[in-house]
């Protein structure tokens, strides 16, 4: 048990280090990474850290191992999956603005059709919850306590997608917050100010009227985009 205690953190590390290089560029597209052996050398570790380590990078998409050949660098871009998105928006990285307005336009996609199933899907019990999030959020822009605005109104478009009944967009509103929440001045870019707005959403919802759903959703999402 000690040994996978002790193998599990140099593993992350060799991984880490690895995603950053080739994330950055610093590993091109198509180049062959060094033999496990060599690897083993460079990092200090043993094969097996590393073997785990490449096995990591090759389930995101970002390498090809082909055994008894050289283990290749891939495109991102065509191979990797979300979590590569996000791994780009993590605070060590210093995203390119394409990066962010990637995930910002899929905020405001997802929302924006979410708000409009939400209205379809959800009880009405669901869609009054979803309207006192709503007003509870509103309550907070301009208070001074971001920590908590930010808090709110995740909470809100979280009831908004469980009332949409779409597990994809759940799944992959988790993982956005998440990478909100690790980039601060991404967070701070993005951060809600029109109360009435949110309320506006939470009232269409509350009532029923997808029309004014999916118009009070655009306009609370899609000015964000231009931010970047």
């Amino acid at each position: 048990m000690k040994n996978e205690d002790r193998q599990g953190p140099v593993s992350r590390r060799v991984h880490e280090t690895l995603r950053r290089d080739i994330l950055d560029g610093k590993l091109e597209i198509g180049a062959p990474l060094p033999s496990e052996r060599s690897l083993a050398e460079q990092f200090g570790v043993n094969r097996h850290a590393i073997r785990e380590a490449l096995k990591r990078l090759e389930q995101a998409g970002l390498i090809r191992i082909t055994h008894g050949g050289a283990t290749r660098v891939l495109d991102w871009r065509d191979t990797g999956g979300l979590q590569v998105l996000l791994d780009l928006l993590d605070d060590t990285f210093d995203p390119p603005s394409e990066i962010a307005r990637s995930v910002i336009e899929m905020r405001a996609s997802i929302g924006v059709d979410a708000a409009r199933h939400c209205v379809g899907r959800a009880s009405e019990e669901q869609r009054l919850a979803v309207r006192d999030f709503a007003f509870a959020a509103a309550d907070l822009v301009g208070a001074g306590d971001d920590e908590a605005l930010d808090l709110a109104f995740a909470t809100l478009w979280q009831a908004i997608v469980i009332g949409s009944g779409n597990i994809a967009y759940r799944l992959s509103l988790n993982s956005l917050m998440q990478a909100l929440a690790a980039n601060g001045d991404l967070a701070d870019r993005i951060r809600p100010e029109d109360s009435d707005g949110i309320r506006a959403l939470g009232e269409a919802i509350a009532r029923g009227d997808e029309t004014a759903s999916i118009e009070a959703a655009r306009i609370l999402l899609e000015p964000d985009i231009s931010a970047f």
